[in-house]
C-alpha cells in the first residue's frame, strides 16, 4: 500500500492546502494529513480544532486520514507506516527551506521520500499566517478557506 503523509501546523487549513491534499489523494492508497503540535509555537486554533476542520473539509476524499503527531515526521511516518512526504510548494522561498527539511529526512530515513507540489496558480500567495492577519483586520477571505474555518475564525479575531 502507498502511504503518503502531508504534514504541516494548518493554522488554519487554507484551501490552498485543500488543492493539495486533493491533487495527492489521488497519488497515493492512503493520505494521511499529519497536523504538527509544536509547543513552542503559538496557535490560534487548537490542534483538535485543526483536525476537525480538515476532516470536515475533506469528508468527501475516501482515502484521506486524518490525524496528529507531536516530535520528528520520521517518527511518525514510521508509525503510519508511510514511505513519502507530500510538500506544497508556494513560490521559490518556500523550495530552500522545504528542500533542508527534504535532505534532513532523507538522513534520517534514507527510505522515505519527498515530493513537492506546486500550489495552484489562484492560492500561490495564500498562508494561513496571511488569512489571519487579513481577518484580523476585518478583511474578506471568503473563498479562501473552507466555510467552517470561516465561521470559527471569525468568532476568535
Amino acid at each position: 500500500m502507498k502511504i503518503g503523509v502531508y504534514p504541516g501546523s494548518f493554522d488554519p487549513v487554507t484551501n490552498g492546502h485543500l488543492d493539495i491534499i486533493e491533487r495527492a489523494s489521488k497519488l497515493f492508497d492512503k493520505l494521511i494529513v499529519g497536523v504538527g503540535v509544536n509547543n513552542n509555537k503559538k496557535s490560534l486554533f487548537s490542534v483538535e480544532k485543526r483536525l476537525e476542520f480538515i476532516e470536515v473539509s475533506c469528508k468527501s476524499i475516501p482515502n484521506v486520514e486524518v490525524d496528529s503527531f507531536s516530535g520528528l515526521l520520521i517518527e511518525f511516518m514510521r508509525e503510519k507506516n508511510a514511505n513519502t512526504i507530500v510538500k506544497g510548494l508556494r513560490a521559490i522561498s518556500d523550495f530552500e527551506y522545504e528542500f533542508q527539511m527534504a535532505l534532513m529526512n532523507r538522513k534520517l530515513n534514507p527510505e522515505i521520500e519527498t515530493i513537492f507540489m506546486m500550489t495552484s496558480s489562484k492560492y500561490s500567495y495564500l498562508s494561513s499566517s496571511l488569512i489571519k492577519e487579513v481577518a484580523g483586520f476585518g478583511g474578506c477571505v471568503r473563498g479562501l478557506i473552507p466555510e467552517v474555518v470561516e465561521k470559527e475564525l471569525h468568532k476568535k479575531l
